[in-house]
């Protein structure tokens, strides 16, 4: 028996014969496979980390993890697009790309450079949360870890912050009047 083999348990074993299925779900939910293997990989944390004791049943823990990660992803890029308008990587492509048209690539730049602004002006810490999250793809938790806060504060800092930027920059955040 190889030392990998050796160091696997039954969830393990479990957790590797039910991945593919689980990245499909996720995909299936989501719209992207690239994400759904994160959220997958994020699902396995969260039961690797939790005592054998703990989780009964390994593979419905994994189940309802992924689909509650993946309909968080799912609202996380609703509420983003509401307050931005969109996306800013998509923001961003559309210039780099020059796929738009000179007068939306002209709106897209104007819009793009105002968030940036007001990201300098936001506090330190938020700044960071944010940049965290939408330029270096982040996790909430890594956030949380490496600025020594609350996962529950990052998600707080970040929202906020985003809204801050919609209503700088004049981005219609879908409200109804």
């Amino acid at each position: 028996m190889s030392q990998a083999a050796e160091g696997e348990t039954p969830t393990m074993r479990a957790y590797m014969a039910q991945r593919p299925a689980l990245v499909d779900y996720a995909a299936k939910v989501i719209g992207n496979r690239e994400q759904a293997e994160d959220i997958v990989q994020e699902a396995w944390l969260a039961l690797a980390s939790r005592s054998d004791k703990d989780v009964r049943e390994p593979l419905g823990y994994l189940r309802t993890t992924v689909r509650n990660l993946a309909i968080d992803a799912l609202r996380r890029r609703s509420r983003e697009t509401r307050l931005m308008g969109g996306d800013v990587e998509s923001a961003a492509r559309t210039v780099v790309d020059g796929q738009a048209d000179p007068e939306r690539a002209t709106f897209v730049r104007r819009d793009l450079a105002c968030v940036m602004g007001v990201l300098q002006g936001l506090p330190e810490r938020q700044r960071r949360a944010i940049e965290m999250y939408r330029l270096g793809d982040y996790k909430l938790r890594e956030i949380a870890d490496r600025l020594g806060i609350s996962t529950s504060l990052v998600h707080l800092l970040i929202a906020d912050g985003l809204a801050t930027c919609a209503t700088r920059c004049g981005v219609d955040r879908g409200d109804p009047s």
